[in-house]
């Protein structure tokens, strides 16, 4: 409830009373605050419950919870009809440490204790109005050194959300920078699995009440995996389909912006079919393939969907499980086809895999010392440099700028015109060298 706000045509204050003896010590200090002393209401928190639930409520809100026989869930109740930005100051006869504190994690704002006095009233008052300046400050600051990076895999299981996990541990933990990881897969989700944590249900009730999105519910909502990095997931039941505009999902990428440094969306292929506009404030799509004929094919579909719908974000090619032997594809051909270079290759590592299942840790967490993870962990830092400088480094550190490699890119043999003659089948079967030009 106390997001950042937007009053747009609420009554800047608004409060519910159970007693007159309160509301005389309320009302003067509502005059000489410039409040209208019309809007102290009698009656408690479920009054306020009850008039909410039909009205837009006010940017301060003052409810007493001395006829609540269960303030906390009283509370929970008023969260859900109360508009996001609204700071709530409760009143009180409980003399209570603990039952202070739980109000304060509950997200209420203050807790005033009876009798009322109007200085006391005042200050409380005064301390919500200046709730009000901070956002304002300091969100140019947070949405600046924003940077939200979308993975993709191009067929399943080639391992895109172990590479999304891996990034969003290297990027709380290495760099310690505040990271929030949003997994998409609803129903077969493994982020909060490969963390060893359960996922609770976050996610769902976003789906499910995507008005109840705000700074508080990313609060309560999120499972935090260590000091720097929050999870939001979910294990929905088969049963039960996804039903939803994807407004959820854009709500919560906004309050990501404010309340953390980094964002990674492990973003199935059907959830980038069905919502593209979750990719419309996305800094970066990496773009995860292994080096097969079904992987070309995919990677060659989900680079032109990016080129023409996700412009702005600058996508990173990974070849991901890639043999040091003879594969499917070599990798000249596999670039050929795709007309661009990949930008990193992570080796197959199936002991590395194992070691990060059996210790319930990303996998770059569990491999520090791996070929696997130096990769993944120059992609972390290839991914933090294009956000923050606006350009593209490789695995060699050697950056160049994000226009030119947009605009330009790299020269590779075998290369087609079309969508469909870039895909030379005969050419990745075979070992011979494919004649330019030849249609597929």
């Amino acid at each position: 409830m106390s997001a950042s706000w937007k009053t747009g045509n609420r009554d800047m204050f608004a409060s519910f009373m159970c007693d007159d003896a309160a509301l005389d010590v309320l009302r003067p200090v509502t005059v000489d605050m410039g409040w209208q002393p019309e809007k102290c209401n009698k009656g408690g928190l479920r009054n306020a419950i009850q008039s909410l639930s039909i009205a837009a409520s006010p940017a301060i809100l003052m409810v007493d919870l001395s006829e609540s026989g269960d303030p906390l869930s009283d509370i929970n109740a008023l969260a859900e009809v109360c508009e996001p930005g609204t700071v709530v100051i409760a009143v009180g006869q409980v003399n209570d440490v603990r039952l202070y504190r739980d109000l304060l994690a509950s997200g209420i704002q203050d807790y005033l204790l009876k009798p009322l006095t109007p200085g006391q009233v005042r200050d409380s008052l005064v301390q919500a109005q200046a709730i009000f300046a901070a956002p304002k400050s300091a969100d140019g600051s947070t949405v600046k050194r924003h940077v939200s990076t979308a993975v993709v895999g191009t067929r399943g299981g080639v391992g895109a959300s172990t590479v999304a996990t891996s990034l969003a541990w290297l990027f709380s933990s290495d760099h310690r920078l505040p990271t929030a990881l949003l997994d998409l897969d609803v129903h077969f989700g493994t982020g909060a699995l490969t963390l060893d944590l359960e996922p609770g249900r976050g996610l769902t009730d976003a789906i499910d009440n995507p008005s109840r999105i705000d700074g508080l519910f990313i609060e309560r909502a999120m499972i935090r995996a260590n000091d720097n990095l929050a999870i939001l997931s979910a294990e929905a039941p088969i049963s039960s389909p996804l039903m939803t505009d994807g407004s959820a999902f854009v709500q919560l990428e906004e309050e990501f912006r404010h309340a953390f440094e980094m964002t990674m969306i492990d973003l199935p292929r059907n959830m980038l079919i069905n919502f593209p506009h979750l990719l419309a404030d996305v800094n970066v799509v990496v773009v995860v393939t292994e080096l097969t004929l079904a992987g070309a094919r995919d990677a060659i579909r989900l680079l032109s969907w990016l080129k023409s719908n996700a412009k702005h974000a600058e996508t990173i090619v990974v070849a991901n499980k890639v043999h040091s032997g003879v594969g499917e594809i070599s990798r000249s051909d596999f670039e050929a086809s795709i007309e661009r270079k990949i930008n990193y290759t992570v080796p197959y590592d199936v002991k590395a895999a194992a070691n990060a299942a059996k210790l319930g840790q990303t996998f770059v967490a569990a491999n520090r010392s791996t070929k696997a993870g130096g990769a993944l962990r120059d992609l972390g830092a290839a991914i933090i440099a294009t956000g923050t400088d606006g350009e593209v480094v490789d695995a060699k550190g050697k950056a160049k700028s994000k226009e030119k490699a947009k605009d330009k890119p790299a020269a590779v043999p075998g290369a087609k015109t079309s969508l469909l003659g870039k895909f030379d089948f005969k050419k990745m079967i075979s070992s011979g060298k494919a004649k330019t030009g030849t249609p597929a």
